[in-house]
């Protein structure tokens, strides 16, 4: 016998960490594949039991999985911007918002899971809508702090902006219509919509 195999310790190798299946459900996600909570457990040899103590619910599992992706989504944008002052807010913003519209996995999820997506996407008692405003709280506060002054609570300004967003993803009517959009946003946050 090795000395590595004397090392070794006897029964079930160690499960995957919560992280882990987040991650694999994330792949899955961004594959246009639905996330299969079981399938997922198989893979990475966990039980359903210890997912269901982790998340409580598939909803759950995709919110977190969105929401981070959709935290790096802004995140980038927001790197990647190079204005400053009342205009940036609206042109992040409007950015975002066609990055999200534009996203090929969040279109199929949202095609093919429509109610599920909907609950998950614009429920404030779900993970990503609390997070999303309240990244979009954030970049407001920010702008704050360089004199920006909000028509109102850059909390109310982020929450309001957020809801026109999932309207904009769901609406048949007012999908892609970025300048419509555009002119909502400069209205919400009391600039020029230029």
């Amino acid at each position: 016998m090795s000395e590595a195999e004397i090392r070794r310790p006897r029964g079930r190798p160690s499960a995957a960490s919560r992280q882990q299946f987040l991650d694999a459900a994330t792949r899955r996600f961004l594959g246009c594949e639905r996330v299969d909570v079981n399938a997922v457990c198989a893979e990475l040899g966990l039980s359903r039991a210890t997912v269901h103590r982790w998340f409580g619910s598939r909803d759950r599992v995709l919110g977190e999985v969105l929401a981070a992706l959709t935290v790096r989504f802004l995140e980038r944008i927001a790197r990647d911007s190079t204005g400053s002052g009342d205009s940036s807010l609206l042109d992040l913003f409007e950015a975002f918002a066609r990055a999200l519209a534009g996203d090929r996995a969040l279109r199929h999820f949202i095609e093919h899971e429509r109610e599920a997506a909907q609950r998950i996407l614009t429920a404030s008692d779900s993970v990503v809508e609390p997070r999303v405003v309240e990244m979009l709280q954030g970049q407001i506060e920010a702008e704050v702090s360089n004199g920006y002054t909000p028509p109102a609570d850059p909390e109310v300004v982020a929450y309001a902006i957020v809801r026109i967003a999932e309207s904009f993803l769901y609406s048949d009517g007012f999908h892609g219509d970025f300048t419509r959009l555009r002119a909502v946003y400069a209205l919400l946050l009391g600039v020029d919509a230029g």
